[in-house]
C-alpha cells in the first residue's frame, strides 16, 4: 500500500462509501476466518496508524524497503521481500484498489486453489475477467472472429482478462517462476461487479457508484 498516488492522488485513503478505500479489502479479509494474518507492505505506516491499525492483531505492518518504493517497482519484488520474512502454506495477494471484491468471492477462490492443489491440477491461482467480445489490431484486422461472418458475440471463442483482484500461491510456485502466477495457474472469473480495479479517475467514478449500490442493497 502506497502513500503516493499517482493518477488518484492518495486514492488508498480517500473516502469511499463514508470509509477508506483501504478499509474495504481489509474489513473483507478480517472477516474470513481463512485468513490467519494480513500482511500491509507499505510505505505509509504513520497514516494507517493515525487510522487505527495498531490494535489489530491479524495485522502486520511491514515498512516498504527503500529499495522497492516507487511508481516502477516490479510488483514480484514487493512480493518476495514479503514471502522471505513471512511464512505460510499459502499466500493471498489483493489490493486496496479492489475495494468491492465479496468475502464470498475470495473465499470460493481459496476453495478452488486448494482443490485444485490438492488435486495437481494448478500451483497457483488468479482472477480473471470473461470476454466475449471482438477484437481488432491497430491496423483495423479482425483478431478473432471473421467480419464477413458475424456469428453472435455469445458463440464468439471465450477470452481471459487478468482483473488484478486477487492471486493465490504457494513460496514453492512463487519460486519456480519468480512471479505470483505460477507454472500452472488455474483461472479464476470473478462477478463483474466486484472486478473493478481502481487505477484512474473513471475507475474510481464506477468505484463509488457500486459502492453505493451495495450498501443500498445492504440497508446502510
Amino acid at each position: 500500500m502506497k502513500a503516493h498516488s499517482e493518477r488518484v492522488p492518495g486514492k488508498n485513503f480517500k473516502e469511499l462509501g463514508g470509509k477508506p478505500l483501504f478499509r474495504w479489502v481489509l474489513d473483507t479479509l478480517l472477516s474470513l476466518s481463512e485468513i490467519d494474518q494480513i500482511v500491509i507492505n507499505t510505505d505509509a505506516r504513520e497514516i494507517l496508524m493515525e487510522h487505527g491499525l495498531g490494535a489489530e492483531p491479524r495485522i502486520r505492518i511491514r515498512e516498504r524497503k527503500e529499495a522497492i518504493c516507487g511508481d516502477f517497482v516490479d510488483m514480484n519484488a514487493i512480493i518476495k521481500d514479503d514471502l522471505d520474512a513471512v511464512d505460510a502454506d499459502m499466500y493471498l495477494m489483493t489490493h486496496t484498489t479492489n475495494p468491492l471484491l465479496s468475502a464470498q468471492t475470495i473465499s470460493d477462490a481459496i476453495d478452488e486453489y486448494r482443490n485444485a492443489k490438492d488435486s495437481n491440477r494448478a500451483d497457483s491461482l488468479f482472477s480473471v475477467n470473461l470476454v466475449q467480445a471482438r477484437f481488432y489490431r491497430a491496423d483495423g484486422t479482425a483478431v478473432n472472429h471473421d467480419p464477413a461472418n458475424l456469428i453472435r458475440t455469445q458463440d464468439l471463442e471465450m477470452w481471459f482478462e487478468e482483473n488484478s483482484n486477487l492471486y493465490i500461491f504457494s513460496s514453492d510456485s512463487f519460486t519456480a517462476t519468480g512471479a505470483r502466477i505460477g507454472r500452472q495457474p488455474l483461472l479464476f472469473p470473478t462477478p463483474a461487479l466486484e472486478s473493478v480495479d481502481i487505477d484512474g479517475p473513471d475507475d474510481w467514478a464506477l468505484a463509488v457508484a457500486l459502492s453505493r449500490m451495495d450498501l443500498s442493497r445492504h440497508g446502510h
